[in-house]
């Protein structure tokens, strides 16, 4: 048995027009939202950042292979973990300086700067979204970037996830990510 209210399909139709209106004003500030990132001011990656990938040592120019955008996942693997992507920035200081990865000692103090504030939280990886431009003269500049739920909105699953009658069914997990498993591991 369920512990929701059953209604006639009048009813229910009522209740759902008004959940429409509220769904429509979110979609109107969800625009709203990315004019306002779109319009962000860019700063220029002054840095040479280099990754291991595919074929082997490369830019992060190299990453846009042709494009003109390119946007970085930062996916969270410390070296120390047994599993995850392969594709590394591991001998640069691209996570460090984009606030995904941080020292041991930062770690250790529990003091990282993390979705733009100082957290008290251990670890030496976090993820993040970050969005870079290149010019045609070739500069590339930083245009946004995002952390923690922030990242929710990038992440499909989730959306298919809130419309369902238990949503996501996090309560009572430690961290509300722990239901995800890679592709190999359900």
């Amino acid at each position: 048995m369920t512990d929701h209210t059953v209604v006639s399909h009048e009813e229910w139709d009522a209740v759902r027009k008004k959940l429409l209106e509220k769904e429509k004003e979110s979609s109107k500030l969800r625009e709203k939202l990315t004019t306002l990132r779109q319009s962000l001011p860019w700063e220029k990656v002054q840095k040479e950042y280099t990754f291991d990938g595919p074929r082997g040592k490369e830019t992060l120019a190299d990453l846009f292979d042709g494009k003109s955008q390119l946007i970085v996942y930062h996916f969270m693997f410390d070296p120390e973990w047994k599993e995850g992507c392969k594709f590394s920035s591991l001998a640069s200081d691209f996570n460090f300086d984009y606030h995904v990865s941080f020292t041991p000692e930062q770690a250790e103090k529990r003091e990282t700067y993390y979705n733009y504030r100082m957290e008290n939280s251990a670890g030496g990886e976090r993820p993040g979204i970050s969005v870079f431009y290149k010019s045609e003269n070739g500069d590339i500049f930083h245009t946004y970037s995002s952390y923690g739920r922030g990242l929710e909105n990038f992440i499909g699953a989730y959306n298919l996830l809130d419309i369902v009658p238990k949503g996501r069914d996090e309560a009572g997990l430690k961290n509300g990510m722990d239901w995800v498993r890679r592709h190999d591991q359900y």
